[in-house]
């Protein structure tokens, strides 16, 4: 089910928010009815996936069980094991069958895997949960909440990534506490934003993005598509993407439960280690705590930085996908980073502006990488870039492109807003209302598209 669609925002979100405001006279059939929502949510997409989802939950908290029983840890490093191993197969089983053929000739038969949406994400989850729990004293919790915190809905399928002590203790407040109508008024408005922001923006820029990487199959676009291409596609992710985490905080807001920021302003960074601080800051805080510092980070000297970084980045990319480009986009940002670090350490400043230009090229010229189904299109939809597929074509979209480089860039991020900025107003009122009206009657022209990091 699509945040963005109309069963969703007529029908499924008021049903949510009846049910969980009903006046139980205790916290667990609110919370049950809120797993069962969560469930049906995701069964939404495919219900076959429920029960693997439910799977991995139960056989983690099994898992935590044991290992409070036994004091063991080998226990929950199996436990951490088998779900990176759930996620191999699902994500990576046919990458690494077509790269054992590619290299030995040998097949390997494989049934039709699909993806499980949302794998990546409430993977991660468990894993941060039982490495907690082994290391750094984590509480134990009941399995009804444990499965919640796998489960709900509003962060299930694209994040934020959140870890339990951020969501379960909320738990514990009664929604109906003071503060409810700001709770609600500002949830809303997250909502609407983001709302807007997938279906009036992202998904316009869609079309100019994919036309011009499909024409990068098959030769070097020109100068204009090469540039519209890719402004397109760094736009729209941006806007995508923060969309959903905008609307999944939202929706979470709204009942009373606050997650994590996940995008301040990215475009706005002025090196790249501003940038991963400001693009889906829950994945960049994720990765630090779990692998950059246990691999020793920064505290054991520039060689082991060095290491620690290349190899934290290039499995940031394989997170986001099965292949080579993936991969060396990782790595691409990793020696990046590491060259950031290094160029602070000299001392040198560039001026502010010329140092934001470096990094958003830096950061469109990723993109590309990314985009690209192989790296013989990335290259192509580089050398159209710098010119060497002639200028004679258009530069398509320049007016959305323009703003949706304004929203990107100028202003405050949406989380910022609605915390910070948000005043009790009945004409801002009336238009998050009409703007509401209009991307729900945008959306009922045909199909929503879904959200882009669903693949990912």
């Amino acid at each position: 089910m699509l945040f963005q669609s109309q069963v969703f925002v007529l029908a499924f979100l008021p049903l949510v928010l009846a049910l969980w405001y009903a006046p139980w006279r205790a916290a667990a059939p609110r919370e049950w009815v809120l797993l069962a929502l969560s469930l049906g949510f995701y069964g939404w997409w495919d219900p076959r996936f429920i029960p693997l989802l439910l799977g991995q939950a139960v056989g983690s908290w099994l898992v935590s069980r044991a290992y409070l029983a036994s004091g063991r840890r080998s226990i929950l490093i199996a436990g951490v094991a088998a779900n990176l191993a759930v996620l191999a197969f699902f994500k990576y089983a046919a990458f690494l069958a077509g790269n054992l053929v590619a290299l030995t000739g040998i097949e390997v038969g494989l049934p039709g895997i699909i993806l499980p949406i949302g794998i990546s994400f409430f993977t991660f989850e468990i894993v941060s949960y039982l490495v907690d729990l082994g290391w750094r004293g984590a509480p134990p919790y009941p399995l009804r909440r444990f499965l919640i915190f796998v489960a709900f809905f509003p962060r299930l399928i694209a994040g934020p990534i959140v870890r339990h002590n951020e969501i379960l203790p909320q738990l514990d407040l009664d929604p109906r506490r003071e503060g409810l109508a700001e709770r609600l008024s500002q949830g809303a408005t997250l909502f609407v934003i983001g709302f807007a922001k997938k279906v009036l923006l992202a998904d316009r820029l869609a079309p100019i993005a994919d036309t011009a990487f499909a024409g990068a199959g098959k030769g070097v676009p020109d100068l204009a598509t090469a540039w519209s291409g890719s402004l397109a596609f760094s736009l729209q992710l941006f806007l995508d993407f923060s969309a959903y985490s905008e609307m999944a905080i939202g929706v979470a807001l709204m009942l009373g439960l606050a997650l994590p920021v996940n995008f301040e302003m990215p475009y706005r960074a002025v090196d790249l280690r501003d940038f991963w601080r400001r693009w889906h800051m829950t994945l960049s805080r994720y990765l630090r705590d779990y692998l950059y510092i246990p691999l020793g980070g920064s505290r054991e000297g520039p060689a082991r930085f060095i290491f620690a970084t290349i190899i934290t980045m290039g499995l940031c990319g394989l997170w986001h996908g099965a292949g080579w480009t993936f991969v060396a986009w990782g790595l691409l940002h990793g020696v990046g980073l590491v060259v950031c670090r290094g160029w602070s350490a000299s001392g040198i400043r560039l001026p502010i502006v010329l140092s934001w230009l470096v990094t958003m090229l830096f950061v469109l010229a990723g993109w590309v990488l990314f985009r690209a189904p192989d790296f013989a299109t990335a290259l192509r939809m580089l050398e159209g870039l710098v010119g060497r597929g002639g200028t004679d074509g258009g530069f398509e979209g320049g007016v959305l492109i323009a703003v949706a480089a304004a929203v990107s860039l100028i202003g405050w991020s949406g989380t910022t807003f609605v915390y910070s900025r948000l005043q009790p107003s009945p004409i801002l009122a009336t238009l998050v209302a009409a703007l509401a009206v209009y991307c729900v009657l945008e959306v009922g022209k045909g199909q929503p598209q879904t959200f882009i990091y669903f693949q990912f």
